[in-house]
This record gives structure tokens, sequence and C-alpha cells, in this order.
């Protein structure tokens, strides 16, 4: 029986599987795309650096303000007499409400191209949160299809090491039935009962191992799994050699042209902060009422101004210009980075695509030797009954065979996951490539409907 066989078997008997619901990789990973915490908090990220957008655009625009105060006010005024010595003089006093209502428009018309720079570094910002984003949607479905796997295979491990447990205890009861007739020594007895205690021990690790991996499963789905059914490798989805793969990795993995953003973001900073040396140039709109002017009651006073403001910056102690030799620096630091993110993604490309090779020789050998260890294991019971094998031999003939089973489920296992992992390290695993029947998210939608917002507090649902 295939391993994979085994682990669809294995899974409807362990506590906790709902066996008259299937589940397939594909429905696991569909699960995961529309469900998954991390997934949708990196869509929530991007969502909010879409509004970095308007918020650099809102400085093409006046800012309006309005201003008022509203008072009571009271003056005392006393005038002495005159030099001459006449006594007497006059006195004052007047009681009135103040109140001005006041409305300025202030609308920049040039400050060293700060404005169109930032909306671009903005822009650029955006892009690369897609990017992130991108790589977060690679990272879920690659760690759904590792969870997927793992589940199997520890569910198939988990059916053989109880299988072994069956044979080990009906070894234990023919030896000791031999051991009452004489055919065999207390020693085989003993031998016998050790491997049924050591089984019985693996099958709890295996038990435990199972558990966790339904636990991370979880974690990532969102659901515990279910009768999972046999998954293939996606090795007709990539590259066909090393070299093409480490091409396409390099031009279009997105955590490389997330760097390349970064970098494009790091020049326009630049740029900004060199715009801090240029002058200035702004139109001032302002109107006032004002009533009872001067505390006289009823005397209203209207004003209203429009004035051209120019600021040339002259010298400001260095501090913009050691802030545009920073930002200079963190831009060599960016375009650095970029080469590093494409040596770290060409040897991830490396590694798996290596990984992926190992795991299908693997299953090519361990194949050869479970045929071979289930001929052996036939063999040397057949001596044993005629007396030229010890129990030993017998124990020892089944506990390869086991091991051989174990090792190709885990080969098997590793080739489907390195498949994953291999086509994550190119750059290509996506909801798309996959196939997967999901409603596709699409960022541009929110962006599209906040990119030109002038006024609203109600967050839109592009989702």
């Amino acid at each position: 029986m295939p391993a994979f066989a085994l682990a669809s078997v294995a899974m409807t008997a362990f506590p906790g599987f709902d066996s008259a619901r299937a589940e397939s990789m594909s429905g696991a990973l569909v699960r995961a795309y529309g469900g998954n915490p991390d997934l949708n908090q990196q869509r929530a990220g991007v969502r909010a650096q879409d509004e970095g957008v308007p918020r650099a655009a809102s400085a093409y625009r006046p800012t309006v303000s309005a201003t008022g105060q509203y008072g009571f006010s009271y003056l005392n005024s006393r005038e002495p007499g005159s030099a001459l010595g006449i006594s007497g003089g006059f006195g004052y006093k007047a009681a009135t409400d103040e109140g001005v209502l006041g409305i300025t428009a202030t609308e920049t018309i040039f400050n060293g191209n700060r404005n169109f720079n930032s909306v671009r570094q903005a822009e650029t910002n955006v892009l690369g949160a897609r990017e992130t984003l991108r790589n977060t949607e690679q990272n879920v479905l690659q760690n759904g299809a590792t969870a997927y796997m793992d589940v199997l295979r520890d569910t198939a491990i988990l059916d053989l090491r109880k299988n072994n447990i069956i044979v080990l205890e009906e070894q234990l009861r023919q030896t000791r039935d031999r051991f009452n007739v004489g055919e065999v020594t207390r020693t085989d007895v003993a031998q016998a009962a050790s491997s049924l205690a050591s089984a019985r021990s693996d099958y709890f690790t295996a038990q435990a191992n199972l558990e966790t991996s339904i636990a991370n499963y979880h974690q990532v789905i969102g659901v515990d799994p279910a009768h999972l059914e046999p998954a293939r490798s996606v090795e007709s989805l990539l590259p066909y050699t090393l070299g093409q793969a480490i091409s396409v990795a390099i031009a279009q993995h997105p955590e490389v042209q997330a760097a390349l953003h970064q970098v494009d973001a790091a020049e326009l900073q630049v740029k900004l902060v060199e715009g801090e040396l240029m002058p200035t140039v702004s139109v001032v709109g302002q109107v006032a009422q004002n009533y009872n002017y001067s505390g006289e009651t009823g005397f209203r006073l209207f004003n209203g101004t429009i004035l051209g403001e120019v600021s040339v910056p002259i010298y400001t102690g260095g501090e913009v210009d050691a802030h545009v030799r920073q930002e200079k620096e963190l831009l060599a630091q960016a375009e650095l980075q970029a080469d590093l993110q494409r040596t770290e993604v060409r040897a991830s490309v490396v590694s798996n695509w290596g990984l992926l090779d190992t795991a299908k020789a693997v299953i090519v050998s361990d194949q050869a030797a479970v045929k071979a260890a289930e001929i052996a294991l036939e063999g040397v019971r057949e001596e044993a009954r005629v007396g030229q094998r010890t129990t030993l031999d017998v124990l020892n003939a089944q506990q390869t065979l086991l091991n051989a089973r174990v090792s190709l489920v885990s080969a098997q296992r590793d080739r489907v996951v390195a498949s994953y992992a291999t086509l994550a390290a190119v750059g290509e695993l996506s909801a798309d490539t996959l196939g997967l029947d999901v409603v596709r998210y699409d960022p541009t939608v929110h962006f599209d409907q906040v990119k030109d917002k002038w006024i609203g507090l109600r967050t839109p649902d592009g989702r």
C-alpha cells in the first residue's frame, strides 16, 4: 500500500478527525488564502499605505481655516483736569460685546518640487507594500502546503508505528509459545518484549509529533485537518533548469522588487530634503468681520486681504545640509540592500532546487530499500521457522523494513514541500499560479477608491 494511502486510512482513525469530510491540498490553501491572519493583516497594511498618496497629494490643495472669537469688553477711562489747574475733568465708561469672525485660505504655488516628489514617493511606497503583500502570500501558501504535508507524513508514520506494535505483539506471543515448548530461550522472549516496548514508545512519540503538526495546520489554515487527500508535487510549474529559475527569481521575486522600490523611495527622499533649500511661494487670502470695532457698539469693520508670500532660506545652521548627506547615505544603503536581496534570493533558489533533487533521489532509493527489506523479512521469517535464524534476526529485519517505510514517507513529504518551497524561491507561488478557486484580492481596488479623495472619514471597502 502506498505511503500516503496509509496516511489517508490512518487519518480516519485518529481522534478528532471528521472522516465524513475530505480536504484536498487546494482546498486547504483556499482556506489559508481567504482567512489567514498574517495575510489579512498585511492586506490591511497595504490599504493603510494607499492613504499615503492622498495625504501627499493634499499639499497641492489649498488649506482653509476659520477663526472666531466672542466675549465681553469693559472700558473705564478717566482724564484729569487741564494744566491750568482747573479742577474736575471727565470720565468715560463703556461695555460692549466683542465679536470677530475670519477665514484664511493658503495655497502653496512652489516649494522646491517637494509636493511632486512627495506624491511620487507615496506611490512608490504603495508599490513596495504590494510586493511585500505578494511575498506574504507566498509564505502563507508555502507554510500551508508544509503544514498539510506534515500532517500527512506524521499520520502515515503513526499508522506504521501502530501496525508495528500489532506485529510485535503477535511476534511476542509466538515467541512465548515456542519458549513454552522449548524451541527458544528466555533471551528470545526478552528480546521480543524489549522490541515491543520500544515500538510503543515510538508510537507515543509519533502521536505527539502528529498533534504538533495538527496545531501548526490549524494556525496556518484556520481549521483542524479533516480526512486529508494525498497531495502532488508542483514541479510542473517550475522553470525547466536551475539557470532559468535563478534568472526568473532575480527579475521578479517580490523581495527583490520591494527592495528596488525602497531604492526609488530613498532617492526621492533625497530630492525632498534638497527641496528645503529652495524658495517657497504661496498665496494667502484672508477675510475678517469685526463686530463692535474699537469698543463702539454697532461699529462693524470688514477686512479682506490677499497676499503673495515668498520665503527664501538663506542659512539653516547646516541642519538641512546634514540631512541631505544623511539621506544620500541611506540611499546607498538601500542600493546595497537590493544587491544583498538578489544574492539571498539566488541562494534560496539553489538551495531549494537541490533539496528537491535530493528528495526525488531519496524516494527512488527508499522505494528500492522497502522492496528489498520486505523480501529480506519474509526470508528471515521462513529461515527462523526452520531454526536457521534467531528471534533477534527477525526483529532486526522487521525494524529495517519499518525504518525504510518511514524514510520513504518522509521523502515523499519532502519532495512535495521542496517543490512548493522552490516555486516560492523563484517568486511564482501564488493563488493564480496554483489555480486556486478563490476570489482574488486586488490591491488596486482600494487604491483607486482613495487616491483622489478630497474629503471623507469613511473607509471604503476595497477588499
